[in-house]
C-alpha cells in the first residue's frame, strides 16, 4: 500500500508542475495569437476586432495572470478545453483532438507495438545463439537503421515508392475521394497511406529494440540462476524463455511504457513529411499558429500520457519481480 501511494502522490506532483510548466511555457513563446492573426488577414480586419474576436473565444491577455492560471487548471481538469484561435477558428479543440487522435492512435500505436514485439522476440533469440548466423549480421544491421532519423527515411520511401514507381501513396491519410465510412474502399484507402509512415517508423524504431534485448539477454545468460537451471536438467526451451527472456525483459519495460506514452504525441516530423492528419501533425501548426488553447492541450495529453505509462511499468516491475516491491 506505501508503495502505490508513494508512486500516485508522485504521479500528481509531477502533472501538477508539468500542467503549470504547461501554462507559461506558450506565454514565453515569441510572438502571440493577435500578431498570427493580423499577418493571417492582412490588414483585412483592424486590431480591436482581433482582440474582441480572440477574447471572445476565450484569450484575454491582459487579464491577470493568477486569474488566467487557476482558470486553466479547473478547465483542464473538467475538460472544457475551449476553442482553437488560429489552427481552425472557432472551432472546439476536444473536436479537433477526438478527430485527429484516432489517426495518431492507430499508426503510431500499433507501429510503436509491434517494433517491441518484434524487436524482442528476434533480440531474444540473437542473444540465446550468441556468435550464430543471425547475430553475426544482426547487430551492425540495425545500429545503422536505429540511427537513421525516420523523417529521412520517410522522405526515402516516398521518394522511391511514391514518385518513382507510383506504389504507395505518399501523403494524406486516406483518398479524400472516398467517402469516409465502414466500406472496404475506404478501409483499404486507410491502409494504403498508413503503409509508408509506418514502415518508416518501424524499421528505424526495432533496431533499438533488437539490440537492447540481446543484450540483456547475453548478460541475463551469465547469471548464477541459469546456470541452475542447466544443472538441474531443464529444457533449453524453459531456460531460453521461463529464467533468461523473463529477466532479461524487465528493462525493457519501463522503455516501452515510455515509448507507449509518447504515442499520444505521434511522431510530429513523420506526420509532417507524410501530410497524416495526426495530432502531431496539430500541434506542429498550432505552435507555427500560436493557438494556445490546441497546444496546451495537446501538451496536457502527452504528459498524462507518459505519466500514466511510467505508473503502469512501476506496478507491472512489482508484479513481475518481487524485488522491485521490496526496493519499493
Amino acid at each position: 500500500m506505501k508503495f502505490i501511494l508513494r508512486r500516485v502522490s508522485m504521479f500528481l506532483f509531477t502533472l501538477w508542475a508539468a500542467l503549470t510548466l504547461n501554462f507559461f511555457i506558450p506565454r514565453f513563446m515569441p510572438g502571440n495569437p493577435l500578431l498570427s492573426l493580423e499577418a493571417r488577414t492582412r490588414g483585412r480586419m483592424s486590431h480591436a476586432a482581433l482582440a474582441d474576436m480572440l477574447a471572445s473565444f476565450g484569450y484575454k491577455p491582459d487579464s491577470n495572470w493568477f486569474v488566467q492560471y487557476v482558470t486553466y487548471l479547473k478547465d483542464m481538469v473538467t475538460g472544457n478545453w475551449g476553442v482553437s484561435i488560429a489552427v481552425d477558428l472557432g472551432e472546439p479543440v476536444r473536436t479537433m483532438v477526438f478527430q485527429a487522435l484516432p489517426w495518431t492512435l492507430g499508426l503510431i500505436g500499433i507501429t510503436t507495438v509491434l517494433a517491441f514485439a518484434a524487436g524482442t522476440v528476434i533480440g531474444i533469440v540473437a542473444g540465446w545463439r550468441r556468435g550464430g548466423r543471425l547475430d553475426s549480421w544482426l547487430p551492425s544491421t540495425f545500429v545503422i537503421t536505429s540511427a537513421l532519423p525516420y523523417f529521412v527515411l520517410g522522405m526515402l520511401l516516398i521518394l522511391v515508392l511514391s514518385n518513382w514507381y507510383n506504389l504507395l501513396p505518399g501523403d494524406d491519410t486516406y483518398n479524400t475521394n472516398i467517402l469516409p465510412g465502414l466500406s472496404p474502399g475506404f478501409i483499404g484507402s486507410v491502409l494504403q497511406h498508413a503503409i509508408l509512415p509506418a514502415a518508416a517508423l518501424l524499421i528505424t524504431s526495432i533496431g533499438g529494440w533488437i539490440l537492447t534485448m540481446r543484450n540483456n539477454m547475453i548478460t541475463t545468460l551469465a547469471e548464477d540462476y541459469v546456470r541452475m537451471g542447466r544443472a538441474k536438467g531443464l529444457s533449453n526451451r524453459k531456460i531460453m524463455y521461463g529464467y533468461a527472456a523473463r529477466n532479461a525483459m524487465l528493462p525493457n519495460i519501463s522503455g516501452f511504457a515510455m515509448s507507449l506514452g509518447f504515442v499520444l504525441s505521434g511522431a510530429i516530423l513523420v506526420e509532417y513529411v507524410f501530410n497524416y492528419q495526426g495530432v502531431g501533425y496539430m500541434l506542429l501548426n498550432a505552435v507555427s499558429d500560436s493557438d494556445y488553447p490546441v497546444m496546451q492541450v495537446l501538451f496536457m495529453l502527452y504528459t498524462v500520457a507518459v505519466l500514466l505509462a511510467i505508473l503502469a511499468a512501476d506496478f507491472v516491475m512489482v508484479w513481475l519481480d518481487p524485488r522491485a516491491r521490496a526496493k519499493g
